[in-house]
């Protein structure tokens, strides 16, 4: 369903077995970001009633997804650790040119913010199914589900609003690219690396 070319390796879940804090506030930090690319879509792309109001919902739910990530934390007695840029969306946003028209700047970040939700939901599943804290593992289940939906939802604006056979020849190209990056990852206590 998701169309990822190359699975994560699924000895990245001992990684995640051993540094649960670490990944833990890695997850906080994504659902935040998630977060601010709804925002940011709005700000930018104001002419897009239909896309407002999904991200205007969007962002409310992946700050929601930040709050469950961060009482965890809490929970474990921890606190929330220092913000880390994240390897895998660097890489990936070299993938397409800088510039073109407004579309197609749409379009782009449309599908990077689908690829990024489809991998998350790829290894959310990995956690919900592999990590060895059920209650941990649950948790991981029902944010898998939200994030493939999230990765439905930015691909069907991102074929909405682009000219459908040039998005599609897109998104294959940018899975390829993708598979790339993921080739080199999957070594670190980080939800996409």
């Amino acid at each position: 369903m998701l169309g990822l070319k190359l699975p994560t390796d699924p000895r990245w879940v001992n990684i995640v077995e051993m540094n649960i804090d670490e990944i833990l506030t890695d997850h906080a930090y994504c659902e935040q970001k998630a977060a601010s690319t709804a925002i940011s879509l709005i700000v930018n792309f104001p002419e897009y009633p239909e896309l407002v109001n999904e991200m205007i919902a969007l962002s409310r739910e992946e700050m929601g997804h930040f709050k469950m990530v961060h009482e965890r934390i809490l929970a474990r007695g921890k606190t929330l650790g220092r913000y880390r840029k994240d390897e895998y969306v660097i890489a990936l946003q070299k993938f397409f040119p800088k510039g073109g028209s407004r579309t197609e700047q749409l379009v782009h970040r449309l599908l990077y913010a689908a690829l990024i939700e489809a991998r998350s939901c790829e290894r959310f599943r990995l956690l919900s199914e592999q990590l060895k804290d059920r209650d941990l593992a649950e948790f991981y289940r029902s944010l898998m589900v939200s994030e493939a939906g999230h990765y439905t939802l930015f691909l069907k604006f991102a074929r909405q609003y682009g000219q459908r056979e040039t998005v599609d020849a897109k998104w294959k190209a940018l899975l390829e690219y993708e598979a790339t990056i993921v080739r080199d990852l999957g070594k670190k206590e980080t939800i996409h690396g």
